[in-house]
């Protein structure tokens, strides 16, 4: 892989240097905010910030999705199921399982995702 391309799939802010995970994105009112740190064939890693109020609707993905929660509380629905996280958990959403995301107030979390 070329340099240029390596540096697309890549946030330059933490390729070779430590990053503070909750540092690299900001909240946008009444939005969500998506930066992919890793975005490659084999899978992604996504930090997310959703505004209060803000979610993903009900979808399904056909790959085990890692939530880590790294700011705030969220609601998780994962196959009908209700749940809460919060700064500091981890939880997995099974491949193919209907899952939504809904944040209690700001939110922060990254999303890591393997296609292999």
């Amino acid at each position: 892989m070329n340099e240029q391309k390596r540096k697309a799939a890549v946030l330059e802010n933490c390729l070779a240097k430590p990053a503070t995970l909750t540092e690299l994105i900001d909240y946008a009112d009444d939005s969500i905010v998506s930066k992919a740190i890793i975005d490659k064939p084999v899978g992604t890693i996504t930090l997310f910030a959703f505004d209060k109020g803000q979610g993903l609707s009900e979808h399904t993905a056909p790959y085990d999705a890692v939530v880590q929660a790294l700011d705030g509380r969220a609601d998780l629905t994962i196959g009908g199921k209700l749940t809460n996280v919060s700064a500091g958990q981890l939880i997995i959403m099974p491949a193919n399982i209907p899952h939504a995301v809904a944040a209690n107030g700001r939110f922060k979390m990254l999303l890591t995702m393997i296609r292999a």
